[in-house]
């Protein structure tokens, strides 16, 4: 590549980067400024596949999740936990949940003496309004 082009690229990097954060994130800090600028982007439209800033869209994004990744790990759950949670959160009894079975199959489920069906999945998901996903292990 010609010295005068590379000069170019830096100019428009160094101008670029400046207002969006094109760089691995370092700080939390860094890590405020990438998501704000994510917002803006995304307000703006730019989520929109067709729009001319969506692969910046999907750069910053990805550099948010790599810092997201490392600094804010998922802990590893169960389909249980994930009943568990959303129990808890709904404040439902175990006789709340007929779509899974009686009160005592519930409480199987729940002590991990039984696993949950397809059926029990599906009624599930539907719900609570969540992927099936949650609840396969």
């Amino acid at each position: 590549m010609e010295k005068h082009v590379m000069d170019d690229i830096t100019s428009h990097f160094t101008a670029l980067s400046s207002v969006i954060p094109l760089r691995p994130i370092r700080s939390a800090q860094d890590y405020d400024h990438a998501v704000a600028t994510l917002n803006q982007l995304l307000d703006a439209g730019a989520a929109d596949e067709a729009h001319p800033l969506s692969d910046l869209v999907d750069t910053l994004g990805s550099l948010i999740g790599e810092y997201d990744e490392k600094h804010f790990p998922l802990k590893d759950v169960t389909p249980i936990d994930v009943l568990q949670f959303l129990m808890e959160q709904h404040q439902l009894t175990q006789s709340d949940l007929p779509e899974i079975g009686s009160q005592g199959v519930v409480s199987e489920i729940l002590r991990g003496k039984r696993e949950l069906n397809l059926r029990q999945v599906k009624a599930l998901a539907e719900r609570f309004a969540v992927g099936t996903s949650v609840f396969i292990g």
